[in-house]
């Protein structure tokens, strides 16, 4: 029990960092093509790194006893819509510099995965687990009151569609890697036309004239697919609450990132939430080992 909660903290604080920093670069670097178009190729390369890792690990018998599992292709399907209204909204977010209002998103996310895990898991919230939920609850109050004055649409989106996405996934018990492979074929067929009536209207980017750019767009499969897995995984071992909170790794480096690096605004308000909000963090994760 405590090796595979260990793992699941491992697994879900490396997914988290890679989402909060390797991704932010990565997909802030290729931007300039528009959003609407690299969100078409993260759909279209991640399908297809899945479809070879599928192969290579000889994992087609699971994949066809899925698909004639009625209830698993309606779950997928749930998960699969919220998880391409995840990408679409945060890669907007990442195109328009506004990468700290979707980290913003990523803050509120944690709180909505906490409930979540207690309404349909009854997973356990003792007195120092409630406060640390109460403190986020705090910094969040703060940023809408003193600086945000309302919750911005991009936050809104990116914390309710991956809370949503955690909680199908949790209800299914299926291969992590293959659930994303089914969720990724639903998405496929949308992306193959997006692509081709981009292309149509030459307003692509991706072409063999270019190979680097094209490359870089081809790794947004890969840089979609690593961190996803690990972070599912880390779900599925540990629940929804315990990884909820792990995941404000993610938030803050998207913070520090969109504010050191890409001069986005950072205002004092928003630093003082920051440091409630990692106080609370410290706290839940102190109990958890404590108790595990």
């Amino acid at each position: 029990m405590n090796q595979d909660f260990n793992r699941g903290i491992l697994l879900t604080s490396l997914g988290s960092f890679w989402w909060g920093f390797i991704g932010v670069i990565y997909f802030e670097y290729i931007s300039f093509i528009g959003h609407i178009e690299l969100v078409v190729h993260r759909c279209l390369w991640t399908a297809v790194m899945l479809i070879l890792t599928t192969s290579f690990l000889s994992k087609w018998k699971i994949f066809f006893q899925i698909i004639r599992n009625k209830k698993y292709l309606l779950y997928l399907l749930i998960s699969g819509f919220l998880i391409f209204v995840n990408w679409s909204v945060w890669i907007y977010a990442v195109a328009t510099e506004r990468i700290i209002d979707a980290s913003f998103g990523y803050f509120i996310m944690p709180i909505i995965s906490v409930l979540l895990g207690y309404i349909f898991f009854k997973e356990k919230l003792n007195k120092k687990r409630i406060f640390s939920v109460l403190l986020v609850f705090i910094s969040i109050v703060i940023l809408i009151l003193f600086n945000l004055k309302s919750l911005p649409w991009v936050g809104l989106i990116v914390a309710l569609s991956w809370a949503f996405y955690n909680l199908v996934r949790k209800k299914i018990n299926i291969d992590t890697d293959i659930g994303l492979l089914v969720e990724s074929l639903y998405i496929f067929p949308f992306a193959i036309i997006s692509f081709y009536l981009i292309s149509s209207h030459g307003f692509n980017d991706f072409s063999f004239s270019n190979p680097g750019l094209s490359f870089f767009l081809m790794l947004a499969g890969p840089m979609t697919v690593i961190p996803l897995f690990l972070y599912v995984r880390g779900v599925e071992l540990i629940g929804l609450g315990p990884t909820g909170m792990i995941f404000y790794i993610t938030p803050t480096l998207q913070f520090i990132l969109g504010y050191f690096y890409y001069n986005e605004e950072f205002s004092l308000v928003k630093f003082v939430s920051f440091i409630i909000i990692w106080i609370a963090v410290i706290i839940y994760l102190k109990d958890l080992y404590e108790t595990n």
